[in-house]
């Protein structure tokens, strides 16, 4: 489950308070939103049932779904620096790369049955009769 669709489950007002604070906006080419903007957006007069929320286990878990595709963007660009440094033979970056390799593969056979599931269960939902 991303961010995107773990915000589904909550109010909108919860939705684009997240999205605003955290800047997650789809459409970047707009100007972020000052904070009375945001508060006429939402029809409200104060963020304190905002901050109220943002103590519930609710707002954490949103958080670390945000945080946790911000490491994979931060692992991206590590892993592009680590392979450059690595061709250019330094010691200690092709063991990192080699490391990183072996988490890379593991983790890609995780995402892979992730995959595959969903496309058993589409199979089965095609309504096709065998003989």
């Amino acid at each position: 489950m991303n961010i995107y669709e773990a915000l589904q489950n909550v109010s909108y007002k919860k939705q684009e308070y997240f999205k605003w604070k955290h800047d997650i906006r789809f459409n970047q080419t707009s100007p972020r939103k000052t904070e009375e903007e945001f508060l006429k957006t939402v029809e409200l007069k104060t963020f304190n049932s905002f901050h109220k929320w943002e103590r519930t286990q609710e707002y954490k878990n949103l958080l670390l779904l945000l945080l946790e595709s911000k490491v994979a963007n931060d692992f991206d660009n590590i892993y592009k620096i680590v392979t450059d440094k690595a061709k250019e033979g330094d010691e200690k970056s092709i063991r990192l790369f080699l490391s990183m390799q072996k988490d890379i593969q593991s983790n890609a056979k995780l995402a892979a049955k992730t995959f595959t599931v969903v496309e058993d269960d589409e199979q089965e939902d095609d309504d096709l009769v065998l003989d």
